[in-house]
């Protein structure tokens, strides 16, 4: 009787492991392996060339190209754009999460597409429409001549064609979070007399503080590393509206590969470490609730009985 019982117990395990493994040894490892060469040739060989490239004269060669005044405005820039534009997505994509998935009303579906659309458009595209607009001979141009307002060719429109790249990223992680999690804790919170800025910022936002941290990481990063949309609105002024992506095609262009690997190397590192400190958020947050799971179940081995005595 007992060897039948085993018999079952060891039936499904084993039809579990092999629902699992269907696959023989040599797909698996051709899986492997076709994985592991794309990475190599699509991310190794670069990163690597980057940094061989820009330290192939050594330290001295490279901190020199570092401390070039037109590279150090670009890194300036650069960091600057950055640190307006991920703000403004920031506010952006918490607003119309909160607004799409606390929400039902008449062009709901329109605003997703609105908020999706600088995925399905041609960054160059979207320059080109912020200079047809704020442009010299654009629908707004000779409104902001006649104020001495300069945004296309300027920081200003620099900024606008970074934050329009951008602004889908946080509104996007931070919806996809509220949407898989629901409403039940807002809703019990309303029944409970609350307001709905103390359910924004007391409810809400701690569910999906880590949506909104990733969205953030991406948003930056991408704001770092824009091209297309900045090519076009900055006109290439030499120390003024050049970012750091356009500072790198500059040089190349003039045949100074190491200045342009080094402070391509620079965007290189700074998109590594946005990695590790997302990678590093993602191992806290599975500590956090490692730790969670298991201080239920000491508090209640630890928890007296009613005669005085520890619960087994």
């Amino acid at each position: 009787m007992s060897g039948v019982v085993a018999a079952r117990v060891r039936r499904p395990a084993q039809a579990r492991r092999g629902a699992s493994t269907t696959e023989s040894a040599w797909v698996r490892r051709a899986l492997i392996g076709v994985a592991l060469v794309f990475l190599t040739l699509c991310v190794v060989l670069p990163l690597a060339t980057v940094f061989g490239s820009a330290l192939s004269k050594g330290l001295g060669a490279y901190f020199e190209a570092l401390g070039d005044e037109e590279s150090l405005a670009a890194i300036r820039l650069t960091l600057l754009t950055a640190a307006i534009a991920v703000p403004l997505n920031f506010v952006f994509g918490i607003a119309a999460a909160w607004l799409i998935a606390k929400y039902e009303f008449w062009g709901k579906s329109a605003l997703l597409t609105i908020i999706d659309l600088p995925f399905s458009v041609s960054p160059v595209i979207s320059g080109l429409i912020f200079v047809l607009l704020f442009g010299a001979q654009g629908w707004l141009g000779p409104w902001l001549s006649a104020r001495d307002i300069q945004i296309i060719f300027a920081v200003p429109g620099i900024v606008i064609a970074t934050t329009f790249v951008t602004f889908p990223l946080v509104a996007r992680e931070v919806l996809a979070v509220m949407q898989a999690q629901g409403n039940d804790e807002e809703e019990a919170a309303l029944t409970l007399g609350a307001s709905g800025w103390q359910i924004l910022l007391r409810v809400t936002l701690p569910k999906v503080r880590w949506g909104v941290f990733y969205g953030a990481i991406l948003c930056n990063a991408r704001a770092m590393g824009e091209f297309g949309a900045v090519s076009v609105v900055s006109g290439h002024v030499r120390g003024q509206t050049n970012t750091m992506p356009l500072q790198v095609e500059i040089l190349y262009n003039e045949y100074n590969f190491v200045a342009a690997f080094t402070v391509a190397s620079l965007l290189a590192l700074i998109a590594l470490m946005t990695l590790l400190v997302k990678k590093a958020a993602e191992w806290a947050a599975h500590a956090r609730h490692a730790r969670a799971a298991r201080t239920p179940a000491a508090a209640i081995a630890k928890t007296p009985s009613k005669a005085g005595m520890v619960v087994p």
